[in-house]
């Protein structure tokens, strides 16, 4: 099979690694790809939301199937454009994609399949968003309306930090009641009604250890969670996915692709937090180095519709991954420092390393986002997985490096 696959991060160098040895591959193209894939893919430099390009190379190298790694293309319509070409895309319809495009859609959604999730409203003004603050107290969630690449989320513990969030996120919003538990992340495979459990990680989502300091896109995930077996994630599919899809089909926007469910472990039960519509990152990263299965065919499957062999096969090892991000992220994180030690990092027993906001400068490898690298590993005992990843991080030469130490403890 040809394929495409549409993204730049962690999440897409791991989705590569894992297509890269299917049998059934011919050729592997990532747009636009990181320089930690040229040895896996034919890279093209096309931009993620670039719909009508995508499709127009898709056609000109006759691919196969499509795979959307990040939630800006689909949003922007590329299963859509994809079946109107004739070519097979493992995600989401715009409409479908809406589930992260919105986050007042999603709670809609919820609401109308009786999904337990937090007590929330949408406000489209900034007075009456801060009158509501100022009567519901704190601690509240304060969440940009829209695609915000994980850091559109503000969990306020005073009143004025929610009125900071407030002003600073813009309208329209959404504020719901803060939950309070463990928050997990569950992954299937969806076609209309069906879902097929994919499996289950823990993201750790602020800046600091402790988690302390602002909301990222996620600075590292361990896999399993403990505590959350696949009884419980099977259970949690019951409540959280299975009712959403049956009321997307109602509506006449069917999902069909990979659903990722925050949800928050309360006293009263899990609880939904938010829909994305893919693979999450640093969650995919942690999940994928402990597939055996081959993903490819799988994927060619979901992209028809046809779940009966969506079932993948995980390794009962722990794993880990751990986000190296640049100094001044997740607001101005600073680019151009050179990167060296990655070699002797994946040296290391066990250890992946995979690129995200990298770029080679006159053959020199430098720093060229937020969330630059993503150390994992992989072991029988989760404290021998997370020992190992961060013995690889600290292989790993570069000025502006930072990162939490307490993932997974």
């Amino acid at each position: 099979m040809r394929v495409l696959l549409v993204g730049s991060g962690g999440r897409e160098h791991a989705l590569a690694t894992c297509l890269a040895r299917s049998p059934s591959l011919s050729a592997l193209y990532a747009a636009p790809g990181n320089p930690g894939m040229t040895s896996l893919a034919t890279l093209v430099p096309l931009k993620v939301d670039d719909v009508s390009g995508l499709v127009a190379f898709a056609k000109e190298q006759k691919i196969d199937l499509i795979v959307p790694g990040p939630e800006a293309p689909l949003v922007a319509g590329l299963a859509d454009a994809c079946a109107d070409a004739g070519i097979p895309c493992a995600g989401p319809t715009r409409a479908a994609a809406l589930l992260e495009g919105s986050k007042a859609f999603t709670k809609e959604v919820a609401d109308a399949a009786a999904i337990p999730t937090a007590k929330w409203e949408r406000f489209e003004e900034e007075a009456p968003a801060l009158e509501f603050v100022r009567r519901r107290g704190a601690p509240i969630v304060v969440k940009a309306d829209g695609l915000a690449a994980g850091k559109g989320v503000v969990v306020a513990l005073s009143v004025d930090e929610a009125e900071d969030a407030i002003r600073k996120l813009g309208m329209p919003l959404v504020i719901e009641e803060c939950l309070v538990g463990e928050e997990v992340s569950l992954f299937a495979f969806c076609s209309d009604e069906k879902a097929v459990l994919i499996g289950a990680a823990r993201d750790h989502k602020r800046l600091g250890d402790g988690d302390t300091g602002p909301n990222t896109g996620g600075m590292g995930a361990i896999s399993p969670p403990p505590g959350f077996d696949r009884a419980a994630q099977e259970k949690a599919l019951d409540l959280s996915v299975r009712p959403m899809l049956a009321e997307m089909v109602r509506r006449g926007t069917p999902f069909r692709g990979v659903i990722f469910a925050g949800l928050m472990l309360t006293n009263e039960g899990p609880k939904l937090i938010e829909y994305n519509v893919r693979f999450g990152d640093p969650e995919a990263q942690a999940l994928l180095i402990r597939l055996k299965s081959d993903l490819l065919p799988i994927l060619a499957a979901l992209a028809d519709g046809n779940l009966d062999h969506a079932a993948a096969d995980f390794s009962d090892e722990a794993s880990i991954s751990l986000v190296l991000a640049a100094n001044g992220y997740p607001d101005a994180a600073k680019k151009g420092g050179r990167i060296s030690g990655i070699e002797r990092a994946e040296a290391v027993p066990g250890v992946s390393v995979f690129h995200a906001g990298t770029k080679l400068v006159d053959g020199v490898l430098v720093a060229d986002g937020g969330r630059v690298l993503t150390v994992c590993a992989k072991a029988t005992m989760p404290e021998d997985a997370r020992r190992l990843a961060y013995e690889g991080a600290s292989a790993i030469q570069w000025e502006d490096k930072i990162f939490r130490t307490d993932i997974g403890l």
